[in-house]
């Protein structure tokens, strides 16, 4: 039966209703009260169904192999470790490994039901099989046989959901999200604006008649650069963006003060991805993604040195606290972690349950570490 337009914000509340027994009570952070507000504020219809617990879900990237080899056998026991501990949400992309990460979530989420999980996938990103393909210019430990050709147009959109579909081996997809439409993207064959009005007239409708038609249930797009959100938010009708890369311990502030209040305004909700900055925050020697993500600005690892020392003198492992962190805003529904071991998973998994002294953040805010503004974790209940 198709979703009624006044109800597709709920998706995250639908599709997870049967993982939620069981699995919510051992991650559920509580978020700080809303900031919301304001008579013209949309009612946020997601955040509403989920209050005042959040969703904690594995991001797709480290298992396609972007930081190292990850065998098909390592995915398995990342998956299966991370079902084990709780996870009932699953990120990917036809990006990740070319294909490789999709088939590897398919390969263990087909023997699962069905009802049982959400899982969100990424459009805009076609691949093409070729003999002489160059994948390995992108993903240099990977081994897909894929090229990669951009499209945002309506029939593209339509090609990438049912190809991902077989790489999964499910019959149904969650939430898509439009992939990548943002000036970070060097790989486009066009200024970002140029393809973002393709998507305009393409993508974004196609999509929403999807979700109206029931056949998802909820759509955005995944970018690393807060303007693609802005202009999707104000010229579409998304319902859930992937914020990446934006909200973090290291840098939250252009999210917090100039994001998340027209997000309130118009309705819309953010899955948060790389809360870690793809490692940083944890102690790889990289930020964020690219092939450049080695040169690391100095003022950056200024702050990472600051926040462990508060972190060692609270007795805080630095992750959790930034996974926390991401994870704590109003408009946050759900927070996306990746994972190539199955050590990873659980640790991840386990930074959700842990308690950090309020004196820890009040320090952070105290040495104008964090915005003064940033809502914190609450106290587990």
């Amino acid at each position: 039966m198709p979703y009624e337009t006044s109800d597709r914000r709920e998706f995250l509340a639908m599709a997870t209703a049967a993982a939620a027994s069981g699995m919510l009570s051992s991650q559920a952070v509580a978020a700080a009260p809303s900031q919301s507000t304001g008579a013209n504020a949309m009612p946020n219809r997601t955040q509403q169904m989920i209050k005042p617990e959040f969703r904690f879900g594995l991001g797709g990237v480290p298992i396609g192999s972007e930081f190292e080899v990850v065998t098909d056998e390592d995915a398995m026991k990342t998956l299966e470790a991370s079902w084990n501990a709780g996870v009932r949400y699953f990120d990917t992309s036809p990006w990740y490994g070319l294909g490789s990460a999709e088939r590897r979530f398919g390969m263990f989420l087909h023997n699962q039901p069905r009802d049982s999980y959400m899982i969100s996938t990424k459009v805009g990103k076609l691949l093409k099989a070729s003999p002489r393909n160059d994948s390995r210019s992108n993903f240099p430990y990977g081994n897909s046989p894929n090229n990669v050709a951009f499209d945002y147009t309506a029939d593209g959109v339509k090609r990438s959901i049912e190809d991902s579909l077989q790489r999964l081996g499910i019959d149904r997809i969650d939430v898509v999200f439009v992939h990548d439409i943002s000036s970070d993207n060097k790989l486009l064959p066009r200024p970002w604006q140029e393809e973002f009005a393709v998507a305009l007239k393409g993508a974004f409708p196609a999509l929403s008649r999807m979700r109206d038609e029931g056949i998802i249930k909820a759509w955005g797009i995944g970018v690393n650069t807060p303007e693609p959100i802005l202009r999707v938010m104000s010229e579409s009708d998304p319902d859930v963006c992937l914020l990446a890369s934006q909200y973090s311990l290291i840098d939250h502030a252009n999210a917090l003060n100039n994001v998340f209040p027209v997000a309130r305004q118009r309705g819309v909700s953010f899955v948060v991805g790389s809360a870690l900055n793809a490692g940083f925050i944890s102690g790889s020697p990289r930020y964020n993604y690219g092939k450049n993500s080695w040169d690391i600005p100095a003022g950056h690892i200024a702050k990472r040195d600051k926040l462990r020392a508060i972190a060692a003198q609270f007795g805080v492992d630095l992750r959790t606290a930034a996974l926390q962190f991401s994870a704590a805003p109003d408009v946050v529904v759900a927070l996306i972690v990746g994972a190539h071991t199955d050590e990873q998973a659980l640790a991840n998994a386990s930074s959700m349950k842990a308690t950090i002294p309020p004196a820890f953040w009040e320090e952070l805010k105290r040495q104008q570490l964090i915005e003064q503004s940033a809502p914190l974790p609450l106290m587990p209940t």
